[in-house]
C-alpha cells in the first residue's frame, strides 16, 4: 500500500482527462472516476465517459512533490485549507473505486444542506427560490419560501433543485 495520501486535484475547464494523462506521465498515481452517458450529435450517437466530478480528479503523492503536480499546464491547484493541503481519506476513494467498477446505475447529486439557499431548476416550480428546511425520506426536500414575512413549505425532488 502507497504511504502517500490521496489529495483532490482542481482542473482547468473540462480538462480533467487532460489533467490525468497528464499526472500519470509524471509517474504520479492519478484516479478519474467517470460516468458513461450518451452523447447526441446531428448524425450518430455515442457513449462517452464524463467525468463524475467536473473540475477534479484525485492523486496520490507525496506533499513535498505537490509543485511536480501544479506545474501540469490543465492542473488549476489542488484542494487546500488555510495553506496546507487537505488529504483526502483513503476509504473514500476506495469507496468510488468501487463504485464506479460495479454495475449499479448511479448519478452525481448536488451536495445541499439543511439551511442552504436552493432554486428549483425543473418542474412548475422552475425558478422558486427559498431555504431547504428538511431532507426527508426518498430522495426528496422540504423546501420554505418566505415572502411578506410568512412562509410556505412544499416538498419538491431533490434532482429539481440546486444550491443557490
Amino acid at each position: 500500500m502507497d504511504p502517500h495520501p490521496w489529495f483532490a486535484v482542481r482542473t482547468r475547464a473540462r480538462a480533467e482527462k487532460v489533467v490525468r494523462d497528464q499526472l500519470a506521465a509524471r509517474n504520479i498515481e492519478v484516479f478519474l472516476p467517470t460516468l458513461a452517458r450518451w452523447s447526441r450529435w446531428k448524425d450518430r450517437k455515442k457513449r462517452v465517459d464524463w467525468p463524475l466530478f467536473a473540475g477534479y480528479c484525485f492523486a496520490r503523492f507525496d506533499p513535498a512533490q505537490q509543485l511536480v503536480v501544479v506545474k501540469c499546464p490543465s492542473v488549476a491547484g489542488i484542494v487546500s485549507f488555510c495553506g496546507q493541503l487537505a488529504p483526502l481519506p483513503e476509504h473514500e476513494i476506495e469507496s468510488l473505486r468501487t463504485l464506479v467498477t460495479s454495475e449499479l446505475q448511479f448519478d452525481p447529486v448536488p451536495f445541499i444542506r439543511e439551511g442552504d439557499m436552493v432554486e428549483v431548476v425543473h418542474g412548475p416550480l422552475k425558478g422558486v427560490v427559498g431555504r431547504l428546511v428538511r431532507k426527508g425520506d426518498h430522495a426528496r426536500l422540504v423546501l420554505c419560501v418566505e415572502m411578506i414575512s410568512q412562509a410556505v413549505s412544499v416538498q419538491v425532488d431533490a434532482s429539481d433543485v440546486r444550491k443557490y
